[in-house]
Order: C-alpha cells, then structure tokens, then sequence
C-alpha cells in the first residue's frame, strides 16, 4: 500500500509498504478523512521521539472498518468510525491504575506514528478495536468528526487539568486548534472570564467565537505583564497551556500569571531535552500552592462516544478548526506542508481521501 512517512528525522515522502492484518481483536481501518497535528512536525523536524525510518505519519483519522478480526463483536465491515489518537491497550495493568493513555509504559497509549505505523495510508491498523474506536454518526461531516480524533480531547482534558469551575477567570496560553478547544471547552465548564493568548487573526477570530472574553497578543509585549494589569494584578484562577513550547516558555509565563492556590493544566508538547523553568519568585519559592499538571488525553471509546454526543447534540462545533479542506490522498504533502509552515490563514488543514 501507498503511504506518507517519515523517513529519518528531518525528511518526509512517499513509500509502499505491505498492508496490516488484523490480530484476533483487533480492525485495520481504511481512511476517509485525516488531519495533520503539530506534534507530527514536532517528531519530524524536532526529533522529539528520536529517529524513526519508514515511519508512516499521522495519528487523526476516521475511516471505514476495512477487516476485523475473528474475535471483534461491536464492529463489522463498511462501519464508518471514528479513531481515538491515543488507543490503549486495555488488557494491562496501567489500566486498573486509571492511566488508559500510559498502558505499557509513559505515554504509550499514543501509538500512532510514535511505536507503530501511523494514519496516513490507505490502510492502517488499530489495536483492541471494540475498546478504541466509535461509530461515526452520517449526520457528522468528515472534516468535523476527524477533529473529536485528538483536537477536541486534548484541549477539554486541559480544561480538567486544570480543575475550571464556574464563575473563574481563565487563561488559554496559545490558540491554536488544540488551545482553541481549550476555550471551548473552559466555557463550557463555566468560566466566567477567558483570556486567551495568541496573535494570528484567524485564530484571534476563533477564539472569540468558541468564548474568549479578552485576547492577548503576545507580540505586543510580555504575556504575564498583560495578563497581570487585566486581572487588576491579580492574575488568573486557572491556566492552561497550549502554547509556547520553545524553551518552556508557555509554562514559564502560567507560573506567573496563575493565583496562589490556582491549577495549571498543561497539554503542550513540550521537547524532551532539557529543563522546564519554573520561576521561583512567582511560585513563593516553591511555597505558592500552585499545582502544575501536565498530561496526555484520556483514551477510549466512551471518551470518543460522549465527544461525538457533544457534537451531534450542538454542544461544541469543532468544524471552525478546518480551515484548509483538501481532496484525495495525495494531497497529504501538500496538507503537511501547510501544517508545518502554518501561513496566517491556517488553523488546520483536512485532507478527505
């Protein structure tokens, strides 16, 4: 089969490579939408996961059900799905811990071009399929549901990191898809105020849109000195971080801005080399009381099933997010490249095959 890859750290393109087959539980699932994430390019270009050769990319994906194997109940060929980018492994011990995105090891649950081939084919594999993946409802359009894949978990298990109640004021560090979602999903766990922080205009405008009550530009002046004289010097109930991964900056700045007793929930990727600053003076020393809890999403059909619930029922609509909306599989180069130059009028790009 025909796939996109990566092919050493620094270097993507086309390859074949032999088509997965199906263990006992398990489906391989043919794609009809996919969409390309920052964390892909963080791998790629950064080498954040180390070199990989041949590596098919991607990890955002809803398909068809293609084959299953013999011991699949809930799942049959021609079932539209959709597939979580984190897919556990359910028969492990991390899971009786209640870390369905760790089973095996420290963020293993995300596999997906990680420690096994990834989306961008014309086939791929998912393991444990009755756990892992939902049945996409017809009414839902592609470039919609391909986005409850990553984007709208990773963001909402921002706002739950971060412990968002009624009535706080919040700050989104960094609107991108995933922070976009992270100020959706703030309003809807009732924050009264969300300062959200980012400077391109499409993403200004979709901030708003999902429920940002106050925007901060970075690139007019420090982001804790704004978010500082906002809040009357007070700062913020809660932060999240889904931004500024170069050096560590984003949590830098939540530190910061963030009130004693305050949680910061962060679901930035950041590189693994190196130390994260942590300033000492803004967190009493280390005495401030200011809880910082960094984690990958939760996994699993129901997560994905009560997602798509959010969606059908008109209680989020993540369909602002696609902003470059492509046809044909082959169009995968172009998408990737557009993911990792991001021009101005990108938020994400979607590529149905």
């Amino acid at each position: 089969m025909r796939a996109f890859a990566m092919l050493r750290i620094g270097e993507v393109g086309w390859i074949e490579k032999e088509k997965p087959e199906p263990a006992p539980i398990d489906a391989i699932i043919r794609p009809l939408a996919v969409a390309m994430c920052t964390s892909d390019i963080h791998n790629v270009y950064g080498g954040a996961i180390g070199e990989r050769y041949n590596m098919i990319e991607g990890h955002e994906a809803v398909g068809e059900v293609a084959e299953i194997g013999n011991a699949v109940k809930d799942f049959k060929p021609g079932d539209r799905v959709v597939v979580g980018s984190v897919t556990a492994d359910w028969r492990t011990l991390d899971i009786q811990r209640g870390w369905p995105q760790h089973s095996g090891g420290m963020l293993r649950g995300g596999k997906f071009a990680t420690i096994k081939d990834g989306v961008f084919a014309e086939y791929f594999h998912v393991n444990d399929a009755d756990m892992n993946l939902a049945h996409l409802p017809k009414e839902i359009p592609l470039e919609t549901a391909v986005m409850i894949c990553d984007m709208m978990p990773t963001g909402f298990h921002g706002v739950e990191l971060a412990d968002v109640e009624f009535g706080m004021v919040v700050c989104v560090i960094g609107i991108g898809p995933v922070g976009l979602m992270a100020v959706a999903g703030a309003k809807l766990h009732g924050a009264g105020r969300i300062i959200a922080v980012g400077s391109r205009p499409v993403c200004v405008e979709a901030a708003k849109y999902y429920g940002a009550t106050d925007i901060v530009n970075y690139k007019e002046g420090d982001i804790a000195e704004q978010v500082m004289k906002l809040t009357g010097e007070e700062g913020v109930d809660a932060t999240i971080v889904a931004g500024g991964e170069k050096g560590g900056e984003g949590l830098s700045q939540a530190v910061k801005i963030t009130k004693h007793g305050g949680t910061i929930g962060n679901i930035a990727y950041f590189s693994p080399a190196g130390v994260l600053p942590i300033p000492s003076l803004e967190w009493g020393a280390g005495l401030g009381h200011k809880t910082i809890r960094g984690g990958l999403l939760r996994a699993g059909r129901l997560k994905i099933e009560r997602l798509i619930d959010m969606v059908k029922y008109n209680r989020v609509d993540p369909s602002r997010l696609a902003t470059h909306v492509f046809q044909g599989m082959e169009k995968i180069e172009k998408a990737w490249y557009l993911m990792r130059d991001k021009p101005k009028d990108l938020i994400k790009p979607v590529v149905i095959y």
